[in-house]
């Protein structure tokens, strides 16, 4: 299945393309973005890794991510998407469409978050209808916890990942 692009009120949601890759490795080299995503900025090659990543995943799993943009004036947003991962972790989440975003500094407390992961979510849903997707943040990244809950997604339990506390999160459709 091609991956799709979205549209909402006020973003653009497109499969990432080499176009995006400026926009991304400005966001990953940003401190303030990076601050609960590894706790350092990203290098060129990680960043590369992670557009490549991004647009491979929708060949291989059928999901993954867009690279968000603001529809009025073209201005990069971040990423939403899906991916299966294959992390060392307990609970395990192979298989499962995990949801993840990240933005651009200059975008935080817009309500851009909201409005592209509520997009991704009712996309996944009417799509591959997921039993579940979850997510994991950092414990300490209140405003990203803050958005789950806000898009639907509930506390599951507390874990390590990479050596740090994780907050593991889920989100179930509403029952028809």
């Amino acid at each position: 299945m091609p991956a799709p692009v979205l549209i909402t009120a006020r973003l653009t949601l497109a499969p990432p393309t080499l176009a995006d890759f400026e926009d991304s490795r400005t966001m990953w080299a940003d401190p303030v973005v990076t601050r609960h995503l590894g706790g350092r900025p990203f290098t060129d090659e990680e960043s590369w890794t992670r557009l490549l990543r991004a647009r491979g995943l929708w060949d291989v799993m059928g999901f993954g991510y867009w690279a968000v943009r603001e529809t009025s004036t073209g201005r990069y947003v971040g990423e939403v998407g899906f991916a299966d991962l294959r992390r060392e972790l307990e609970p395990s989440l192979d298989g499962l469409p995990e949801m993840g975003w990240v933005l651009t500094a200059w975008s935080h407390g817009q309500g851009f978050g909201t409005e592209a992961v509520r997009a991704g979510l009712a996309w996944i849903d009417e799509t591959l209808a997921p039993d579940v997707v979850p997510c994991i943040i950092g414990v300490e990244n209140a405003a990203s916890i803050a958005l789950a809950v806000k898009t639907g997604f509930r506390a599951k339990t507390h874990a390590t990942y990479r050596g740090s506390p994780i907050l593991m999160m889920e989100r179930r459709p509403d029952p028809a």
